[in-house]
């Protein structure tokens, strides 16, 4: 038979990693814009030397709906 503080911890501790991943969030999108044509493109990873962040964080794909900062 197990003891039980040990067995108390080892399900303690799969509790808490089993709620971890629920509170992630997703990553923000950023509205950048190219540095030679200025054409503006929503993504939420840098797009190489040639761009820069002009506005965001953004919720969606569209850039439109802000981000809350809190």
């Amino acid at each position: 038979m197990i003891p039980l503080r040990p067995a108390l911890a080892v399900v303690s501790c799969t509790l808490i990693l089993l709620c971890l991943p629920s509170r992630a969030a997703p990553a923000p999108w950023w509205l950048w814009e190219s540095v030679t044509t200025g054409h503006k493109v929503c993504a939420q990873t840098p797009l190489g030397p040639g761009w820069r962040k002009l506005l965001g964080p953004y919720r969606d794909a569209r850039c439109e709906k802000p981000f809350r900062t809190r």
